[in-house]
């Protein structure tokens, strides 16, 4: 009754080229260098904020001359929260940890944005807190002790940062 059909169906899959699959550890190193890059980019922000809390309006241009008392205020809160020295620090070697996952190529670091105001600080620590969790989860996965070590360093350092701000603030 019916004719059987000869052609083959447009829904069967072609033989397919060879395409390149990447193994699971690839996946991995890529999953943990984006984590880091983007701790990277918060910890730059942190670090830009710092410099600008530690250092006053000098060297900031219009952006020092726009902050007002209650914003410097509160720039004095956080401060202890922020030490620019350590968190350049935590940047480089969130750096060399992308660079040896990217196979030597250091990761593109952005120009921290010159409108930051000093309440954000709470948020970017909270950011951070949440990427070096992500990170170490990878990390754990992958299992990389330097990654792992590293993300759990820089977790424990925002989490003190923020119980910091809530004391101060309290």
């Amino acid at each position: 009754m019916y004719e059987p059909i000869r052609t083959k169906s447009v829904h069967t899959m072609a033989a397919a080229p060879e395409i390149p699959h990447r193994s699971r550890e690839q996946e991995l190193d890529i999953r943990l260098a984006g984590q880091l890059t983007a701790l990277l980019t918060v910890t730059d922000e942190l670090h830009a904020l710092a410099t600008r809390t530690d250092g006053g309006a000098q060297g900031t241009g219009s952006a020092g001359a726009a902050l007002d008392s209650a914003a410097l205020d509160s720039a004095a809160l956080d401060s202890a929260a922020l030490d620019s020295a350590a968190l350049a620090a935590a940047a480089e070697r969130i750096a060399e940890q992308v660079a040896r996952l990217s196979g030597g190529h250091y990761p593109l670091r952005a120009e921290p944005t010159d409108g930051g105001a000093p309440a954000r600080i709470e948020a970017l620590q909270q950011r951070a807190h949440t990427l070096a969790g992500n990170a170490l989860a990878v990390a754990t996965s992958r299992g990389d002790s330097a990654a792992m070590s590293l993300a759990a360093e820089r977790m424990e350092a925002h989490t003190a940062a923020l119980r910091d701000r809530d004391l101060a603030t309290a």
